[in-house]
């Protein structure tokens, strides 16, 4: 049976992108009588509130949709990610990096060449090649560091890949495109990156419906799924709700939040309708 999930992050109210692809994930299960699920990505405690997560809970109601309980968050589930993270270390695809954005800019800048992924500019690796005993020290001496996957050998031990996008139909994976990927820091014990991957394993997700600005970012996925021996979900990349001017929506249009639309007394058919969804 089909799984979607719809998985924001409370750092801000939603806005009618969030609803188009909230609507966009429950409409694909209810056509085929699936199931839907709710999601709250809360991995940045800094950024991330309570509040937040209540208001979003309350607008996907108003709007109509009804989903599974419980809803999981992520910030109760950092042992999920910490269990994915020894395995992946115990493997030696792991290695702690302890670059600044300065120092890797200043590496880029001495090499003469700066290549680039969809993220910016690639991580040119210099703490990949550090002794095991030097990494050990640092690390036992409280430097601050991150977590990086050694791309280049997992891709040596899984392998072509590929991964289906219902618009794109069969894609070739090129993880590589993004370099050693941050997968955890010494503080946050995981990634927008690794928690997605886990989360929709453990949930039994079968459907990732997302917008087309995270496309690129299933490369990555294809990856961690292959190397942690996960089940692989087929996708679904929707076009992303602009404004009449052509700009996407954000959090910071806040006269577009869907509490502000329904606070000036749109009903939820019509604000269904300006998300692209019609009526429910």
């Amino acid at each position: 049976m089909m799984l979607t999930r719809f998985a924001p992050s409370p750092t801000g109210e939603l806005h009618l992108g969030h609803a188009h692809s909230a609507l966009f994930a429950y409409k694909a299960a209810e056509q085929v009588g699936g199931r839907f699920i709710v999601r709250i990505e809360d991995i940045d405690q800094g950024r991330c509130r309570p509040e937040f997560t209540q208001s979003i809970l309350t607008d996907l109601a108003w709007l109509g949709l009804v989903w599974e309980s419980p809803v999981r968050c992520q910030s109760e589930h950092f042992n999920d990610y910490r269990a994915a993270l020894a395995l992946l270390e115990g493997e030696g695809l792991l290695y702690p990096c302890f670059c600044t954005r300065k120092d890797i800019a200043e590496q880029t800048a001495r090499s003469g060449h700066a290549p680039h992924g969809p993220d910016g500019v690639l991580y040119p690796g210099s703490c990949r090649a550090l002794p095991m005993a030097e990494r050990m020290a640092r690390v036992a001496a409280g430097e601050a560091y991150a977590l990086r996957l050694d791309t280049a050998e997992a891709l040596r031990r899984v392998g072509l890949l590929r991964w289906h996008d219902r618009r794109a139909g069969m894609v070739e994976a090129r993880p590589e495109m993004f370099g050693d990927v941050v997968l955890a820091r010494k503080d946050t014990p995981t990634s927008y990156h690794l928690a997605v991957t886990v989360d929709d394993a453990l949930q039994g997700v079968t459907l990732v419906t997302r917008g087309e600005d995270l496309f690129a970012a299933t490369h990555v996925h294809r990856l961690l799924q292959a190397i942690l021996d996960l089940p692989v979900p087929d996708y679904a990349h929707h076009r992303l709700l602009t404004d009449a001017s052509g700009r996407r929506y954000a959090k910071r249009d806040r006269s577009l939040t869907l509490r502000a639309l329904r606070e000036a007394g749109r009903s939820p058919d019509e604000v269904r309708a300006m998300a692209g969804a019609g009526p429910g």
